[in-house]
């Protein structure tokens, strides 16, 4: 994403480059993941960086997002969504893409290190992942069961 851009511009410019729509469509979307991402306020702020401030972490994050939702992908990559924000905007993020895929029926794919338990149950399905080997995938609902009858040492209380 462009510093200087705002997200508005952000969105027209990827609906440009990625789709075919007339520019009367491409304006009807852009309002519309606006109106999804919850941008309305800072729409016409610039992103900002480095060399200035610009809109919060939380909008930059959202902006990130909608910037591939403009082309209505049937699958979502994610990396690192909730990364440097905030507990609160951080579950406001992941319950935001998960209102997303349930509307759009669209799959999204999170990587997320060491989430609140709240976040993490906000998940469907774990691929959980230990020096770069598989040790679950299923649904996050089962995973303590799984891991409590398949763990290799014992757990320590303490």
């Amino acid at each position: 994403m462009l510093e200087s851009f705002s997200p508005e511009e952000s969105f027209r410019f990827a609906a440009k480059l990625r789709t075919g729509l007339s520019d009367e469509k491409i304006e009807e979307k852009v309002n519309d993941v606006i109106n999804r991402l919850g941008l309305q306020d800072c729409r016409k702020t610039q992103i900002g960086g480095n060399t200035f401030k610009g809109i919060s972490g939380g909008e930059r994050k959202r902006t990130c997002i909608g910037y591939e939702m403009i082309t209505d992908p049937k699958v979502l990559l994610c990396d690192e969504p909730t990364s440097c924000l905030d507990s609160t905007t951080a579950l406001r993020i992941i319950e935001m893409l998960k209102k997303e895929a349930k509307e759009n029926n669209m799959t999204i794919i999170c990587t997320i290190h060491q989430p609140s338990s709240e976040i993490f149950n906000c998940f469907d399905n774990l691929l959980l992942l230990q020096d770069g080997h598989q040790i679950y995938q299923g649904p996050v609902k089962e995973v303590n069961n799984y891991l409590r009858n398949n763990l290799a040492c014992e757990l320590k209380k303490y």
